[in-house]
């Protein structure tokens, strides 16, 4: 059986909820509404990044001038877009992220979630994961100086759970993830459930990496500590 000191960190969006593509789109209709132009491949590239890193990246590469209205203005049309898609239902967990998440709380295993995005996104992911802020551990950009890739969220869940980061498995989608769980010094563990490749999350830090939440937890026991 797992040991009771391996605590668990999880990125949100791509990794227990698929929302990667829903939040490339609603970063389209926000550029689009600004009127930058943007392939919606290089918007994928970004995510998992923090908004305002995020944004400046982009505005960047565009050659467009950057304003802190600006900044404010896209991330407020993101937000906007994105509420509208979660609220038609487009919002779902990954296959096993529930079951994932409830092995865990059965084994007594410490779990966190922590996200670059801000509550008023991650709002609408927890509600569709069933997850309550108010008794789970949830660390969101609100709450942070910095977010990925600096490890800033990670260190904070495990703080929340009185864990040592070393102790702590880091579960993400995205490169971001993998560089912020270096930073943090704690193990990557990478799924390919937001896009990224398996070579891309392994050359970024990754020590394993599984298709989605499901095929985790039926693996459970190639990352999780044993007696």
């Amino acid at each position: 059986m797992p040991r009771p000191d391996t605590a668990f960190l999880f990125d949100l969006d791509g990794t227990l909820v698929d929302s990667v593509y829903q939040h490339v789109l609603a970063w389209k209709q926000a550029l689009d509404r600004e009127g930058i132009e943007l392939s919606v491949w290089r918007i994928h590239r970004k995510i998992g990044m923090s908004g305002g890193l995020f944004t400046n990246i982009l505005l960047r590469e565009t050659g467009v001038d950057i304003t802190e209205e600006r900044v404010e203005r896209l991330r407020r049309f993101h937000a906007e877009a994105y509420q509208r898609q979660a609220g038609e239902g487009a919002i779902r967990p990954l296959p096993g992220a529930r079951e994932l998440l409830a092995y865990l709380t059965e084994q007594q295993l410490p779990w966190a979630v922590a996200t670059s995005g801000r509550m008023e996104t991650a709002a609408h992911n927890l509600q569709a994961l069933g997850v309550d802020p108010e008794r789970v551990p949830v660390v969101t950009r609100d709450q942070v100086r910095f977010a990925k890739p600096d490890p800033d969220l990670f260190l904070a869940a495990a703080e929340r759970l009185g864990v040592d980061i070393h102790d702590a498995l880091i579960i993400g989608d995205s490169i971001w993830d993998m560089l912020a769980a270096k930073r943090a010094r704690g193990l990557g563990v990478g799924l390919l459930s937001g896009g990224y490749g398996a070579e891309e999350l392994q050359s970024a830090g990754a020590f394993r990496v599984y298709e989605d939440p499901a095929d985790l937890l039926l693996h459970i026991d190639e990352v999780a500590a044993r007696r």
